[in-house]
Order: C-alpha cells, then sequence, then structure tokens
C-alpha cells in the first residue's frame, strides 16, 4: 500500500511519505515553473475573473493541469482545491488535499513583472504538513515540511527574529483586494496607519512570495486582506517552520476553509503584536 494512504488518518506523515510528497510538489512546481517562463514577457490571452484586474492567462490554466496531473502521477491522493478549478460557493475539504496556486501573481506576469511564483501545499486534517513556493524567474525553490523546518534551494531558512523586534524597524509588504474599487474593506487605511511607522511597506503583488520572504527574514513581516488558501497555505507553513508566526488580524488561527482570510504574518517578535494592534482597530 501507498504510504501515503497508510497515513491517512494522521495529521502528520510518515517520513517516507513526506518525502515522496514533497519530491511530488518540487516535480510538479518545477514543471508549471518552465511553462511560465517559456512564455513570460510574451502577449498573452488574458481573461478577466469577476472583475477587471482579476486576471487569468492560459498559462494559469496550463499550469494547473501540468501540476494536477503531475501529483496525480507521484502520489495517490485524489482530492484537489486549485484557484483554476474552485467553484465559487463550493466548500473546501481539507482533511487529504493538495491545494494549489498554479500562477500566484498572474497580474505581474501578465505585465511582464517578474514577481510570481508556483504555490502547492499538502494538507493532513485541515493544516498544511508540506508547502512548496517557486519562484522560477530566481530559480528560488523555498519547501518546508510540518516540524523538520523550512529551506530555500536546500539551505536552512530563519525568520528575522534576531535583527528585528519592533515595527519602527521593520521592512512589511502587503497587498491590496481585487474589489479595492468597490468596497470599504480594502486595506488601505490599514496602509495609511501602518506606513508611517516603519521602515517601509513593499507591495509585490505575490502573497506566496511575500510570507516566502518573511520566511527567509527578506521581509520581517506581512499583512494582507482576502486571500484564499491557496495565496497562502504554503507560504504560512514556511514561516511557522522558519521560527516566525502567522495570525488572524486579531492574532488567532487562520481559517483555512474560509473564503476570505485576513492575516498577519511576522518574525514572531512584538513586532506581531504591533501590526496586531493596528490591524485590529478595523477588523
Amino acid at each position: 500500500m501507498n504510504p501515503i494512504q497508510e497515513d491517512t488518518n494522521l495529521e502528520t506523515l510518515s517520513p517516507e511519505a513526506e518525502e515522496r510528497c514533497l519530491k511530488a510538489a518540487k516535480t510538479a512546481a518545477l514543471l508549471a515553473g518552465k511553462r511560465q517562463m517559456e512564455s513570460f514577457g510574451e502577449t498573452l490571452k488574458i481573461i478577466t475573473k469577476g472583475t477587471s484586474i482579476d486576471l487569468v492567462t492560459v498559462v494559469d490554466k496550463e499550469c494547473d493541469e501540468l501540476i494536477v496531473t503531475s501529483l496525480r502521477k507521484h502520489c495517490d491522493v485524489e482530492h484537489f482545491v486549485t484557484e483554476e478549478s474552485f467553484e465559487e460557493g463550493s466548500s473546501i475539504d481539507l482533511s487529504d488535499t493538495w491545494v494549489i496556486d498554479p500562477l500566484d501573481g498572474t497580474t505581474n506576469y501578465a505585465h511582464g513583472f517578474p514577481q510570481f511564483a508556483v504555490s502547492i501545499a499538502y494538507f493532513k486534517a485541515g493544516i498544511p504538513v508540506i508547502g512548496v513556493i517557486y519562484d522560477p524567474f530566481k530559480k528560488e525553490m523555498f519547501y518546508a515540511i510540518k516540524n523538520r523546518g523550512a529551506f530555500l534551494n536546500d539551505e536552512p531558512i530563519f525568520v528575522s527574529k534576531n535583527r528585528v523586534h519592533t515595527l519602527d524597524h521593520a521592512l512589511l509588504a502587503t497587498g491590496f483586494p481585487y474589489d479595492i474599487a468597490g468596497s470599504s474593506v480594502n486595506n488601505i487605511d490599514h496602509f495609511q496607519r501602518i506606513a508611517p511607522r516603519c521602515h517601509g511597506v513593499r507591495r509585490p503583488g505575490a502573497a506566496a512570495l511575500d510570507l516566502a520572504y518573511v520566511a527567509c527574514g527578506r521581509l520581517d513581516g506581512f499583512w494582507e486582506l482576502k486571500l484564499s488558501v491557496w495565496d497562502v497555505a504554503a507560504g504560512i507553513l514556511l514561516v511557522e517552520e522558519a521560527g516566525g508566526k502567522v495570525s488572524n488580524l486579531q492574532g488567532g488561527e487562520i481559517p483555512y476553509a474560509d473564503r476570505r482570510i485576513h492575516l498577519i504574518g511576522s518574525n514572531g517578535n512584538a513586532l506581531h503584536e504591533e501590526i496586531r494592534d493596528l490591524l485590529a482597530l478595523d477588523a
């Protein structure tokens, strides 16, 4: 019997199953990344989803198919939640599931801006236990296994815990939701409150990479509203395994199955509470 099947009632996998799932996720991410680089910088057919700034390209859909096909080939797990196949209004089952964003940062990609990534996470019993984020432009493979650490191109990574302790010394990142023009819950008030209090706030446009950058210490913290599980699952595991902290805006657990996730990720110092206190004013 496949080792993954043997462990379906456990929150974690056997070491053999972990390695198999991690290898499968890396392989799938590399395939998708290769496809993305083949068309990067070209004029692409673009479709809008819901709003004029919520984009999807043919490459998103092709990468979605590549990843699912590859994972099915290498792992006997048949349940997938992907950004491109998810039907709005459906429930999200994370009991034994691959969660996939085939191209995080589509707007960047469509404009030729080199900040985008593949994000793949494997859930057991409602929590991510394997996470892979691959940046094909920089050839950076971030990955984490629950309780075994976080890595970048096979080297251990850690948050900036020893370097930055408070907001006034922090470099942060954030993002804005696709319905920014039509919703009052658009993060602008949060941005105006936090930006003057820290070293700087960046808006790179790919939440998965923002969290990966917190995990490796390039950023000290990140917050964003209205994200989906495929945007954040792999990145959350990376941050936690690198020694950081992730919570909702009130400091509680992340509701992975919710369709709109508000979160803070940080190096885990007092900085986290400072960000939380500022964001919770309007939460």
